[in-house]
Formats: C-alpha cells, structure tokens, sequence
C-alpha cells in the first residue's frame, strides 16, 4: 500500500442500507521547516513554517517553499537536508546567503488548504520574483492545453486510491509531462514539483513550460509559478480576483475552467495559438 494512504474502516449508508467497507484516506501530517545560516559562530537555526502536507517528497516541498518564498534563489545554494524529527527538516544554507529574520513574517502554521493563510500581514504577500515569464514566450496550441488535464489524471496513482489528492504537473510547451507532484494542499503540490525541477537540473527560469494545477487558481499559486518564471498557469477551476491581478501585473499567461476541451484566457492569450 502506498504510504501516502491509511486504510480505515467506512460504512456508506443509503435509504435502503448501512454497507460496512474499507475505505482510503490520503495521509495529512506536519511538517516543520526550519533552516541552518550564517557563518561560523553566528550560525544559527530559524524555524520558517509548519505546513500540513502528504508525507513525502518532502526535500523538493522544502526546496520549493525557500525558491517561492524567495529565501534562496538556486538550489545550489542549499548545502544538505537533515531529518531532525519524523516531521522537522533542517535544510542548511550556504553561509553566504543573508536571512533577513525579520521579512521572515510567515506564522508557523500554514493550512493545508491556503499557504497564504499563515501571512502575518499583506505587506509580506507579495514576494518579490526572482524570475518573470518573458514575453510572448512560448505560444501553446490549443490542442496541447486540452489534453493536458487527462495526461495529469492518468499519472495520478494515489488520487485514484483515495480522491483526496490536489496535483501539480510541470508540462514543456508540446504537452510532455515533466514532473508531477501530489499533495494534500495544492501550495504544497506546486512547491514540490518546483523543488523537484530545480533538483532535477532543470535551469532556472522555466520559462519554456506549463503548469496545470487541480481546483482553483488562487493567488498564491501564481505567485510561486512567477517566481520561476513560469509563463503558463492552468487550472481545472476559477481563479481568483487577486490571481488575476497578479497575472496580469506579471505578463503570465493565467487559463481557469480546463475541462472538457475547454477553457478560458484570463490573462496573457498572446501565448494561446489562434484557432
């Protein structure tokens, strides 16, 4: 059995019947991130969040959250990843990189639901991009923005198991499926694909690829996909008032309802191949 899921015991019940069944959950537990910088006798460690997250995959969440929270701008930049609980993970900087403790506002507690949540205030929303799309780059086919949601499903094995599962899949602009992540909350979901680009060697910015998200295009979600670059965001549901505006302020090509070889342009259609 997978170990994103615990088996536990259900009954379903109808007008007619009470049906005793087994039934699979997608696992839910914390994870605490901390980091190690500075130099020498000024090294110290600085606990940065604690999200809700499927177990798993859990280097590329951390790698991905410290690039989209703008604490690290390459991978290289982290020296080693230590385990020092079940679900506290110390990533070591280089000590070189400059932390800014005081930015560092996020609480220390982030909903599986909405990242964002855990902002102190809204002045520490917007991070600053490392990277934005670069301009009419690249133009995508209509057909290839169709077929993408059913490429995602089909590699999607624990979604099958328990229906509990938000996914993040990072496309080239043919329609390829890269890399594919899932995650109890979908910010979790785009933080370990992104993590999981950068270890896998894929050069910074992305600006060649596609990412399609499952539910809803909220703020923080293109917010993360511009900080590296990402110059097409799709999503199965709407986006938001304030991604819209994000995606806009980032020349980001912003696609909402996919389904059913459908879809619409919210932002930047100038990538959206005419028909």
């Amino acid at each position: 059995m997978d170990t994103k899921i615990l088996g536990v015991s259900a009954q379903t019940i109808t007008p007619d019947s009470a049906v005793e069944h087994r039934d699979y959950l997608v696992k839910e537990e914390p994870l605490e991130i901390r980091i190690g910088h500075g130099a020498g006798d000024k090294r110290r460690q600085l606990s940065v969040a604690v999200t809700m997250r499927t177990p798993g995959d859990d280097e590329e969440l951390a790698t991905g959250f410290l690039f989209t929270e703008g604490i690290i701008q390459d991978f290289a930049q982290i020296l080693a990843a230590k385990w020092l609980a079940e679900n506290t993970l110390l990533i070591e900087l280089m000590p070189s990189i400059g932390i800014d403790e005081a930015r560092l506002t996020r609480h220390l507690f982030t909903s599986s639901s909405c990242g964002v949540c855990g902002k102190a205030s809204l002045d520490a929303v917007q991070t600053v991009s490392c990277f934005y799309p670069a301009i009419g780059r690249p133009v995508v086919s209509p057909d290839v923005v169709y077929n993408l949601p059913d490429t995602l499903r089909a590699a999607q094995a624990t979604f099958e198991a328990t229906g509990g599962l938000h996914a993040a899949g990072l496309f080239d602009n043919t329609g390829k499926l890269l890399l594919l992540r899932e995650d109890v909350g979908r910010h979790n979901a785009v933080d370990k694909v992104i993590g999981a680009a950068m270890r896998s060697a894929y050069p910074l910015p992305f600006r060649d690829f596609i990412i399609l998200v499952s539910g809803r295009a909220g703020f923080e979600l293109v917010q993360k996909a511009t900080m590296a670059g990402i110059p097409v965001l799709a999503a199965v549901g709407a986006p938001s008032s304030l991604a819209y505006e994000l995606a806009e302020d980032s020349g980001m090509t912003l696609i909402g309802f996919l389904r059913e070889n459908r879809f619409n342009v919210y932002t930047g259609p100038e990538r959206i191949k005419p028909v």
